[in-house]
């Protein structure tokens, strides 16, 4: 960190620390939150149109490369080269309203299931009760559109 920023790592890992606190009180109460009621039902009618009832967000994981991995932790994902994984819930309006970062070298969206808040929460039915029909059969929990990986 001295040769590239003049300063010491203190003090880097310091102001790093201080940016992120300022951003999170910055943002905190419009985007780095769950849905309450009223984004809820903003999120809801409008995916009941899509044909979608009840559906509060998409929900995938990506592979991030990370270029400058500590030696000691680096383990390949897909393309052999040290990953982080990255799962996500976006509304129809991109508001991305859960954000969790697996351990390094998860290997897939499976994988970052076991340790995500997000699931940890649907598995303790810690969400919203929702009541909807799909195909005449009783739902009562919120969904999540996601790709054919997931588990039912």
């Amino acid at each position: 960190m001295d040769d590239t920023y003049g300063m010491s790592e203190y003090t880097c890992l310091d102001t790093l620390a201080e940016f992120c606190e300022i951003t999170v009180q910055l943002y905190k109460e419009e985007y780095i939150r769950q849905p309450n009621q009223v984004d809820l039902e903003r999120l809801l009618r409008k995916v009941e149109v899509r044909g979608f009832p009840s559906m509060i967000g998409t929900l995938d994981c990506m592979h991030w490369q990370w270029k400058n991995c500590p030696t000691g932790w680096k383990r390949g994902g897909k393309s052999r080269k040290p990953t982080i994984m990255l799962e996500a819930v976006v509304s129809f309006d991109i508001w991305i309203w859960h954000a969790f970062f697996g351990v390094l070298g998860s290997q897939n969206d499976i994988t970052i299931l076991g340790r995500s808040p997000l699931f940890n929460n649907l598995t303790k039915g810690k969400s919203p009760k929702l009541d909807y029909y799909v195909n005449g059969r009783q739902h009562n929990m919120r969904y999540y559109l996601a790709d054919g990986i997931y588990p039912k």
